[in-house]
């Protein structure tokens, strides 16, 4: 395994959790000290703003990154949401710090999907599902990083300091942009084989195979009129079906994650927990999304991203349904641990599912768009946590989010039954793409 991209592209994903999770852990803080006059409902819209941003990133990164190549969007989007970061820092209002949160946004959608990619690129043969749940365990390991942040800094300094700490991924940018190779798969698509050769055989993976026009000659850069060409083709024929399964299941994954994300310590203290231990469930909730990112890697290598995912929402509506009961304090910890190992790796699963059923010309697109889709959903449960808390309704909160974990269940379930009659053994491999047919 290429160790150099997979460490540069896990610290850059560290600081997108980092910057992601800061929100909801100093939210307690701000709606205490009614920071920016922030309310819980607009404390909601506040938070879709970010997941708004990040919809946008999402959906225009895979084009982006197919044209001008993902090392260079990486580093702009690490950029992006770290002066964002400096803005929600000195915001004198809430509309400032609301185009704070939506630029950061832009950045953190970007990142992720194109993050993905590049490690998918370097992955080795039949390690794709457990290489993204490695480079995933780091949001994971941000979103703990930001509740000790809140526990240390914000108590002393405010939670202004809290985004000034987001912006110190501004010193990380000149090694990425110095030492993480291109893609692979961009520099085929681009006809840049022997530069893509050198790279595969100097970290030890096997080169991408190039598209070919109908001569059979290996295709160089495209034409304008077909840049569209990867997102037209996870249309064609009969890919509509299996392409709005994954979306849909996207929205409910996303909806749930973030929903979670923002709300978790304000509802949790909602239920009558302290804040010392509402943070503590941000941070186990993390931990068990890292153990869940490793555990489901090699799950879904072995039986299928589908249908591991599919099996890991059910398991999440029944651990947040369980998070609207009050219950002894160990046991409570507990469900939270679990229900973060099932939550964040079943998300993730299913972008593991389509990178791996992706051709490399296309791969960077189709983990955007159903990144991009799921984000409708991410702007949409931060907005319906704080409409339900400001009408007195937190303990809806947890069951809203639990039906969304089981109707994401049900889609990715379906794609999986759809995928296991089409896929040949053997091509659920970074090398043996599944070009969907």
């Amino acid at each position: 395994m290429a160790v150099l991209v997979l460490g540069l592209c896990w610290l850059a994903v560290l600081f997108d959790g980092l910057d992601m999770f800061i929100y909801g852990s100093v939210l307690p803080h701000m709606l205490a000290e009614k920071s920016l006059g922030i309310t819980p409902d607009r404390a909601g819209d506040l938070g879709s703003y970010a997941t708004f941003g990040m919809l946008i990133g999402a959906l225009t990164a895979g084009t982006i990154a197919d044209r001008v190549g993902r090392k260079k969007l990486m580093v702009a989007c690490v950029t992006l949401f770290s002066l964002a970061s400096a803005l929600c820092a000195v915001s004198g209002s809430v509309a400032a710090f609301g185009l704070g949160r939506t630029l950061a946004g832009v950045g953190l959608g970007g990142l992720l999907p194109t993050a993905i990619s590049m490690v998918s690129d370097y992955a080795p043969r039949g390690r794709a599902a457990l290489t993204i749940g490695m480079l995933m365990t780091a949001h994971h390991a941000g979103g703990i990083l930001s509740a000790y942040v809140a526990l240390w800094i914000v108590e002393p300094l405010g939670w202004r300091a809290a985004f000034w700490v987001c912006v110190v991924p501004l010193l990380f940018v000149p090694a990425l942009a110095k030492f993480l190779p291109e893609s692979l798969s961009f520099l085929v698509a681009k006809g840049r084989t022997e530069e893509a050769r050198v790279l595969a055989g100097r970290f030890g993976t096997e080169l991408p195979a190039a598209a070919e026009n109908a001569a059979g000659k290996v295709t160089g850069k495209k034409a304008a009129g077909e840049r569209w060409n990867a997102l037209v083709g996870l249309f064609r024929g009969g890919e509509w079906a299996q392409t709005l399964l994954y979306w849909l299941a996207s929205f409910g994954g996303l909806l749930l994650v973030y929903g979670v994300a923002t709300w978790l310590p304000t509802l949790m203290r909602g239920e009558g927990y302290e804040l010392g231990s509402a943070l503590t469930f941000v941070v186990l909730f993390n931990l068990g999304g890292i153990v869940g990112m490793l555990l489901a890697g090699r799950a879904a290598d072995r039986f299928g991203a589908p249908r591991i995912s599919s099996v890991w929402f059910a398991l999440t509506a029944v651990g947040v349904f369980l998070l609207s009961v009050h219950m002894p304090l160990a046991v409570t910890f507990t469900v939270v641990f679990l229900t973060g190992v099932f939550l964040n790796s079943a998300q993730v699963m299913i972008y593991a599912t389509v990178s791996i059923r992706s051709t490399p010309e296309n791969r960077a697109t189709a983990v955007g768009w159903t990144s991009g889709m799921g984000r409708f959903g991410a702007v949409f449960g931060p907005w319906l946590g704080g409409q339900l808390l400001a009408a007195g309704n937190g303990d809806w909160g947890f069951t809203a989010f639990a039906l969304a974990g089981l109707s994401s269940m049900v889609f990715i379930g379906i794609a999986a039954l759809r995928g296991s009659k089409r896929a040949a053994p053997g091509s659920d491999t970074p090398q043996g793409l599944l070009t969907a047919h």
